[in-house]
This record gives structure tokens, C-alpha cells and sequence, in this order.
């Protein structure tokens, strides 16, 4: 007699006793196929995995209870569903509401087709995987896992989403904000660490007045409270004979990568409207730095970013285009190409004419002129990391302003009670047991 085929979707980022009970009661069926779920496929409703599809299904084809371990590639069922044509499907009661709601009831429908059985035993109260995540977040994360996230990140998911961070309590709301929007849960990738808003926070103009040691300092104090990965602003990267200290620098702390900008001299914000007098180095000069970077890494996983000026410098698409092949060939892992254009049009252009290069890699943008440009047009032309540069910062200075003019207004801070975050939430969000 043939045996019953059961089908089991599972993320299984980390294995516990709740996923060992269903797939011990889908054995009880007749003979368990795993559809695994990928990367790219958990990076589309939530972070990452820990470890990645490759060991995860190493893990799962070894319980004993498993016939079979196949690729989800989406959070539907539906295309494996009727590929195998499965008698049973068994999946935790807890996929009843929430996010999963709708995709059991298309499980449901696709089951009616061949008379299959949906099996739902209860869900294993008291643990999960995010449960045990959150406990490793408490520990932290070493340096080596930190720095290889945002590589991951990249080859997952349709864009990364990096905010601006200038302290360890940006970092943490960077760390813990999640929302959910059309059944998914969106959340930031990672960080950014900007010298523009370094230097605003220490009351200091951005034109290199505060020196990587003091940035890394501070970016050390972020990275004792979070764990996703960090993009570090190296404006021009400064002298070609430090770049190899700066990138150890880097690499100790879990920095995941470095961006740097073609422009030469000193460094004046790429946002001001007058600039004549600013300068580019020689596509060529640049090239040289970015190779000293690449060599200079311990790891593979450290990326290196390079920022085009073309367009803010006003020498235009084609001069652009020259760079982002000269860079590109020396070994650059993605190209920021930077506009201060309040609408995306010359990036978009720069775009489409170096997708169709065999040197092409991965494009950044920082929307912070043309903040209309949705994400779902950054992915339709070929940008995979937007970086949302210093909204953080931007935000905090007008409430912090208007705090202190209600206190001396009112001669007390009664009025602005109500406004403002009460001590307890400030407390339990940094608080550490």
C-alpha cells in the first residue's frame, strides 16, 4: 500500500522542541516533506535568518521523522502544494490569525482540489524561534556574524532598508521597530552611520573636523546594543597609506561596509547648492583606493561601496557611467550614485544604462532631495539599498527645540508632558535583564 505524503512548510531558523512535535506528528501520517522555506523568502516578512537555507536544510534532512526536504521559495504554499499534490498538510494551530491567516486559507482551497486534509496539532506554547532570537539579542552578536549580515541581506531581499543612526538610542530604535503592513512585517535592515550627523551631534560642521577615532568610538557604543549591520561613511576615505588602518578599524568592530566618495579636497556636503569649486579625483587615483580597501579586508563579507559625485560636481551621465566602470573593476562590491535632484530622473537614467554593463553591481541610492521616489521604484530599476540618511537626526532637533521653548514659556514642563516620551519607556527600553 502506498504511504500518505504530508507536507510541512517550515522557516526553522532555529530548531526547538515545537518544530520536532510537528513534524513527529506529521510522521504519524505517512511519509514528511519539508518545504523549507529561503532566504529570500523569510527576508520577504521578516529579518533574516541566522543561518542560511544550505545548513538549515542540513539540520532538517537529518530528523529522523523527514522523508524529504524541498525549496519554498515564497510564503505561499499554493506552488509546492500543487507540484506534490500532498494528502496532508501540517502546520501549529497558531497560523489561525495574524499574518499567516491568509496564507492557510489558500492552503484550504488548494487541498479541496485533491481531496486533501489540512491537520493543525496545538501549538507549542512558551517557545519560538523568535523567542530564542530575542534571547541571543541580549547577549549581542560577535563581530564576524555582524559584518557578513549585510551580504546576505543583499543576495535575500528585493532592497535592504538602511536608516541613519547617531547614537545607541537610534540604534535601538533601528534594533526593535517593527510594523505590519499587508499581512508582512517590515522592520530596517540595518544602520548608517553618516558623518554628516556625527559631526551635527558634536556641534561641528561636515568637513572631516571629527576624525574616524572619535566616529568609531562612538559607533562602538551603538554596536554593544544591536545587531543588525552598519554602513559606515567614509567620505573620501582620506589618505590612500591609512585606508588599511581604517578598514581593520572597521572590520573589529562588525562594520558589515565602507562607502566612499570620489571627491577630492575639503570636504564640503554634497547637498549645498554652489558646487563650482568642489572637485573629483581621477577615476583612475580612485580606483587605486578602492583596491587598497579590498586588499586590505580580512573578510570577504566586508563590502565596499563606491559613491559617485558626477552629478553634484555637474559633469553628468556619461562621466558617471566612465567611473562606475572604472570602479566596478576594481573591485568595488555596489556603486552609490549620488544626485541632489529633487526628483530621481538622472539617477533612473544612470541606471538603466548600466544594467546593460557585464560589469554591473548592485546600486544605492540616498533619496534624501527626491524623498517622493517610492521603494518599489528603486527595486524596478535596479537599486538594492536605500539609505534614509539622516531623518532620525532631523526629526529629533525640532522636538528637542520645542521642548526647551515650552519649558521656558511655561516656566515649567507640565505643558509638554503629554508630548514627549514618559521616563518609564525610556527606562524599559534600555534596561538589561
Amino acid at each position: 500500500m502506498k504511504k500518505k505524503i504530508v507536507y510541512v512548510g517550515l522557516a526553522v531558523d532555529i530548531i526547538h522542541e515545537g518544530h520536532i512535535n510537528i513534524l513527529k506528528k506529521a510522521k504519524s501520517y505517512g511519509d514528511v516533506i519539508v518545504g523549507l522555506l529561503t532566504d529570500e523568502a523569510i527576508a520577504s516578512y521578516k529579518n533574516i535568518p541566522h543561518l542560511d537555507f544550505k545548513r538549515r536544510k542540513i539540520i532538517i534532512q537529518n530528523i529522523k521523522y523527514v522523508k524529504k526536504v524541498i525549496p519554498q521559495k515564497t510564503l505561499d504554499y499554493v506552488p509546492n502544494l500543487n507540484l506534490i499534490k500532498p494528502d496532508f498538510v501540517v502546520h501549529g494551530d497558531d497560523w489561525k490569525t495574524g499574518i499567516q491567516k491568509k496564507t492557510r486559507e489558500r492552503v484550504i482551497q488548494a487541498l479541496k482540489k485533491w481531496s486533501g486534509k489540512l491537520i493543525e496539532p496545538k501549538y507549542t506554547k512558551n517557545i519560538s524561534s523568535t523567542i530564542i532570537k530575542n534571547k541571543i539579542m541580549e547577549i549581542g552578536t560577535i563581530p564576524q556574524n555582524r559584518v557578513s549580515r549585510l551580504k546576505r541581506l543583499l543576495m535575500s531581499k528585493d532592497i535592504v532598508r538602511i536608516l541613519e543612526s547617531h547614537n545607541s538610542l537610534t540604534g535601538l530604535i533601528i534594533e526593535n521597530l517593527k510594523i505590519t503592513k499587508n499581512n508582512m512585517n517590515i522592520e530596517f535592515d540595518g544602520m548608517w552611520s553618516s558623518s554628516l550627523t556625527d559631526s551635527a551631534t558634536k556641534g561641528k560642521p561636515d568637513n572631516s573636523s571629527v576624525d574616524y577615532s572619535s566616529r568609531i568610538s562612538s559607533l562602538n557604543d551603538m554596536m554593544d546594543v544591536t545587531t543588525k549591520p552598519l554602513i559606515f561613511d567614509a567620505d573620501n576615505g582620506g589618505q590612500i597609506e591609512h585606508l588599511s588602518f581604517l578598514v581593520r578599524s572597521l572590520e573589529r568592530s562588525g562594520v558589515s561596509a565602507i562607502i566612499m566618495e570620489d571627491k577630492i579636497g575639503l570636504k564640503k556636503n554634497s547637498l549645498f547648492k554652489n558646487q563650482t569649486n568642489t572637485k573629483q579625483d581621477k577615476p583612475e587615483i580612485f580606483a587605486k583606493k578602492i583596491k587598497k580597501i579590498c586588499n586590505s579586508r580580512q573578510s570577504i563579507d566586508f563590502l565596499v561601496v563606491a559613491r559617485i559625485e558626477s552629478f553634484i560636481v555637474g559633469k553628468g551621465l556619461n562621466d558617471a557611467l566612465k567611473r562606475a566602470e572604472i570602479y566596478s573593476k576594481a573591485g568595488v562590491d555596489a556603486i552609490l550614485i549620488h544626485s541632489k535632484e529633487k526628483t530621481p530622473k538622472e539617477i533612473f537614467s544612470f541606471a538603466k544604462k548600466f544594467r546593460k554593463s557585464k560589469n554591473f553591481v548592485p546600486l544605492v541610492s540616498v533619496p534624501s532631495t527626491y524623498s517622493k521616489v517610492y521603494e518599489k521604484d528603486l527595486i524596478k530599476n535596479g537599486f538594492k539599498i536605500v539609505i534614509y540618511a539622516n531623518h532620525l537626526l532631523r526629526a529629533a532637533y525640532p522636538a528637542m527645540q520645542f521642548a526647551a521653548k515650552k519649558i521656558l514659556e511655561n516656566s515649567r514642563s507640565f505643558e509638554i508632558e503629554k508630548k514627549i516620551i514618559p521616563i518609564k519607556e525610556i527606562i524599559n527600553l534600555i534596561q538589561n535583564d
